[in-house]
């Protein structure tokens, strides 16, 4: 075995380069295998291998397990192992006798202690440029944002009209529908005709969507199609088909090809099934499964009802023993009523005898305060009349001054108002004068 003799090759190399003296050390057996396994990932790194598929095993965990052999019938045989996140990208389902090409790394099992080869992509061998194309265009239209969960919407759970996009010819048809007749027969179903396969399929399909989402008679739309190869299902691939997937108003179930089969208007569509006839599960309730659910939700309801009448039974039991004896309810409250009475009367009366004691001495302090306001308002009007007496004008003539005033009875305040020979009027004291004026003489500023 090549494969074999490489690796016994590597790990004498390794095993020579730790000898350095002659003591030559013994290696741990997981040691050497440890050692083994870095001299091949930094001598080969990542490979790609073509060879025809054996043993090919599919585990519950999801990994695949399969060997590889030359198609020339060379006694070579390459045992490979693919861990299910590569195993989940596959396009196709792996069968013996198909001539692949894979992609990986070698490495070592330790625990059996034999090579094996660590698959990361596998691809049909004359399908590697389709496939390389479609993972450009997935890559794309993800970057787009065409395939986010945010954009994604929930189907209806009880659709009473479903919308049907795919070949007339089909079988996924078929299926389809006898899979609706038996579980959901009041279901009215519409059929947008487009081929599946074909130079035209894009179009025809992009168009039959884009016709069932402008009509907007159905409530969810299933785009089905049976299986294939990669090129039978190249259609719904094409961008136009997957953009327009993406841009149906409507809620899209995308059934194409088998479990295993992916496409790129699977990643668009709002729920993927693994085949036709899951599509047409997903978007309906089984009928019987529905009545029962139905049946079920009454016996709980009548169930639930029953409960809080017997919940509120009992309340109202309690309330009416505790309801039942008015009187001696009316009798507790009158007794309360008049014991309030009582202490509101002696609360006045004591109220109003503190008054009467304090209000003698209130009388006094109040005549007091009269005494002394009076007091104090007859000194203040003196002294204001003192006030008054002292700007009387004729006050002022008794201390031997005399004003004059105008024929008019104008007092005159300066010479300016007078003229020669004008007759004015002297007042003093004790009496007045009518005079003449001879001679104005201004005073000098």
């Amino acid at each position: 075995m090549w494969s074999t003799q490489v690796a016994c090759l590597l790990a004498l190399r390794v095993f020579e380069a730790g000898s350095s003296t002659d003591s030559r050390p013994v290696w741990r057996v997981a040691a050497l295998l440890v050692a083994a396994g870095d001299a091949l990932g930094a001598r080969f790194g990542a490979l790609a291998v073509r060879g025809e598929l054996s043993g090919f095993t599919r585990a519950a965990s999801g990994h695949c397990y399969f060997s590889l052999k030359d198609a020339d019938g060379a006694p070579a045989l390459l045992r490979c192992a693919m861990f299910r996140r590569a195993a989940g990208l596959l396009a196709f389902a792996p069968t013996d006798g198909q001539q692949v090409d894979v992609r990986g790394r070698l490495a070592l099992y330790e625990p059996r202690g034999e090579l094996q080869f660590v698959v990361e992509a596998m691809q049909r061998v004359g399908s590697g440029s389709l496939y390389e194309e479609f993972l450009r265009l997935r890559a794309r239209l993800q970057a787009a944002g065409l395939f986010d969960e945010s954009r994604k919407r929930r189907p209806a759970r009880m659709p009473r009209r479903l919308g049907i996009v795919t070949s007339l010819q089909a079988a996924a048809l078929r299926d389809v529908l006898t899979s609706l007749a038996r579980r959901a027969p009041h279901v009215q179903v519409h059929i947008y005709p487009a081929q599946v396969q074909g130079a035209e399929a894009p179009l025809s399909l992009a168009g039959a969507l884009k016709a069932a989402g402008e009509r907007a008679e159905v409530d969810t739309l299933l785009l089905v199609r049976g299986g294939g190869s990669l090129e039978d299902l190249w259609a719904f691939n094409d961008e136009r088909v997957v953009r327009a997937v993406a841009d149906c108003p409507l809620p899209v179930i995308c059934g194409v090809g088998h479990e295993t089969d992916v496409t790129l208007s699977d990643l668009a569509a709002d729920l993927r099934a693994p085949t036709p006839t899951a599509a047409a599960e997903l978007a309906t309730g089984a009928r019987d499964d529905e009545e029962r659910r139905l049946r079920a939700d009454g016996e709980a309801l009548q169930r639930a009802l029953r409960r809080r009448l017997d919940t509120q039974a009992q309340r109202l039991d309690t309330l009416a023993l505790r309801l039942g004896r008015p009187a001696r309810a009316l009798a507790v409250q009158q007794q309360g009523l008049q014991r309030a009475a009582q202490r509101l009367n002696a609360a006045m009366q004591a109220r109003r005898q503190a008054a009467q004691q304090a209000l003698p001495a209130w009388a006094g302090r109040l005549h007091r305060a009269v005494a002394v306001c009076l007091h104090d308002e007859d000194r203040q009007l003196q002294a204001q009349a003192r006030r008054l007496q002292a700007l009387d004008p004729h006050q002022v003539l008794a201390r031997g001054y005399a004003w004059v005033e105008s024929a008019q009875g104008r007092p005159v305040t300066s010479v300016a108002a007078l003229q020669a020979g004008q007759t004015v009027h002297g007042v003093w004291a004790d009496g007045r004068a009518e005079l003449e004026v001879g001679v104005v003489r201004p005073s000098r500023p």
